[in-house]
């Protein structure tokens, strides 16, 4: 099925930036990236998808061992227990007695709600996270040339380490790429670095929409 992702500004990192852009995708993969109108005049059967602000590729998480092991990320049953955000290990009671499978899921979606569609791993993740990183569709690159951790500690969002869209994406939008895009609600790159990855909208990961912010 093709579908054509458009938005105000469409960025494929590798070229210049199309305003009143598209992405045009052929089941997992990208089959143009160009303006709407003409993209949209070339495949008119292509089903459409209008998202607001920028689009790009998505984002690459370096960090995501430490993420998935070392927070707890809480069910909505244990929010008036553990809250909403995620939890060092180190503040549980007995931490062997959470579901880390469940958390380790959960740590995943908000990865997705934060335009991550790569994770970096030096070595195989641990259980329970290798099966729900699987299951998950992520792509695993390698963690060589990774940064170091920041002395606040690991962030979900990919861009808080300081680094330029560019330095942030794990591949540019380019025809017979893999259809990773992220969508966040800014006018710019420099408002997106401005506000974070948490303005992520929608996120598609080998053409398949894992990620729409209701």
């Amino acid at each position: 099925m093709l579908t054509l992702h458009a938005a105000p500004l469409v960025v494929p990192v590798a070229g210049e930036p199309v305003p009143e852009g598209a992405v045009l995708v052929d089941g997992g993969r990208i089959a143009a990236v160009g303006p709407y109108e003409e993209l949209a005049a070339a495949r008119p059967e292509a089903r459409v998808r209008r998202w607001p602000g920028l689009l790009t590729p998505g984002l690459r998480q370096w960090h995501t061992r430490w993420l998935l092991t070392r927070l707890y990320h809480p069910d909505p049953r244990e929010a008036d227990r553990l809250g909403t955000e995620p939890v060092p290990v180190d503040a549980l009671a007995a931490p062997e007695t959470y579901d880390w499978a469940g958390s380790a899921r959960r740590g995943i979606q908000r990865m997705l709600a934060h335009g991550t569609t790569a994770v970096a791993a030096a070595g195989d993740f641990p259980d329970p996270v290798r099966p729900a990183v699987a299951r998950s569709g992520l792509r695993v690159v390698s963690a060589r040339g990774g940064p170091g951790i920041l002395v606040s500690g690991p962030n979900l969002d990919p861009l808080v380490e300081g680094r330029d869209l560019p330095g942030a994406v794990h591949g540019p939008l380019e025809v017979g790429g893999p259809a990773d895009l992220a969508v966040f609600d800014v006018p710019d790159p420099a408002a997106l670095l401005e506000r974070g990855a948490a303005t992520c909208v929608a996120t598609v990961l080998g053409g398949r929409l894992v990620h729409r912010r209701a």
